[in-house]
């Protein structure tokens, strides 16, 4: 039998998650190989991410992949996954999340709040740059794009007080000692889906279908549609400051999500719980709850694409 081929960014972080897919599926289906493809994210390191559309710019290219036959199973880092379907491609699973939160990153200080009066922070996050205006509206923010280990650097060579990067990527590499703190979620929500992977197969495939099922994990795959569900009916996206948190419990669901403003100066927040068996339900009855509380006026004037 042919190896499952999975699609996969060239990043040192996409890399560990495709291998890590790779161990996972091998018990399931045999050969699995990787197939290393450019996005658009990829070739331009300098445009911040909402003057590139924000939509798809680390995943269309590897669906693209999928779409054509060079690649069975998409390797995504599931908060990178617009939430508008491709009629033609599946979300089929995830496996178990790993860590969700945002890591405070800095050789100068040890907790976020310890961050003198104008000190700078480096993000390339919509979402991260208008919750830290929230509860710092003193700090200045710069765009900071690459991989997690040019973040790291920039960290250094341009003298900056911190970064704020995605918990789960420091860990996975193996850099949890540069993490000074794991930020509160009670106001840094993260990314819907961060932490996540997620598993995208072609709707026709029932191969690739089978063995992506077969290492879903049940929870992780109803708390990640619940967030997803959210976003899609808020129709935000990267140009939108939003976030989410989700926890299960003995089959009780609970999803928390915030809209903001770009400029931090805005914020509504809404919690719903409901049944584990029904996140899509739940996850866009939130947004409804949120659009209640004037989340309409913030999403109308996020940041326009380019």
């Amino acid at each position: 039998m042919n190896p499952l081929k999975l699609g996969t960014r060239g990043s040192p972080l996409a890399l560990w998650q495709a291998r890590h897919i790779s161990a996972l599926l091998r018990p399931v289906c045999g050969a699995v190989e990787l197939v290393q493809i450019e996005t658009h994210g990829d070739r331009d390191q300098a445009s911040a991410l909402s003057a590139m559309g924000g939509f798809g710019v680390f995943t269309k290219a590897i669906q693209n992949a999928l779409l054509d036959g060079r690649a069975d199973v998409a390797v995504h880092s599931l908060k990178d996954l617009p939430t508008l379907p491709e009629p033609r491609l599946e979300l089929a699973g995830v496996p178990a999340r790993g860590p969700t939160g945002d890591a405070f990153v800095s050789r100068k200080h040890a907790r976020f709040d310890d961050l003198p009066n104008g000190a700078t922070v480096g993000t390339s996050s919509l979402r991260r740059r208008a919750m830290v205006l929230n509860r710092r509206p003193d700090l200045k923010l710069i765009e900071l794009r690459g991989n997690v280990d040019t973040r790291l650097r920039k960290l250094d060579e341009q003298n900056l007080d911190a970064i704020v990067l995605a918990e789960a990527g420091l860990v996975r590499l193996g850099l949890a000692d540069r993490i000074a703190e794991v930020l509160d979620p009670v106001w840094m929500l993260p990314a819907v889906g961060q932490g996540a992977i997620g598993l995208e197969c072609r709707a026709d495939d029932s191969r690739a279908k089978a063995a992506i099922e077969a290492i879903r994990c049940t929870e992780t795959y109803a708390r990640v549609q619940s967030e997803r569900a959210m976003l899609y009916a808020l129709g935000g996206g990267c140009l939108v400051p939003i976030g989410a948190t989700s926890h299960a419990l003995d089959g009780v669901l609970t999803v928390r999500g915030a809209v903001l403003s770009p400029d931090g100066k805005r914020r509504v927040v809404a919690t719903h719980t409901g049944p584990q068996t029904a996140p899509l339900a739940l996850g866009q009855e939130l947004a409804g709850m949120l659009l209640a509380e004037g989340a309409d006026e913030l999403l109308t004037h996020g940041i326009p694409p380019a």
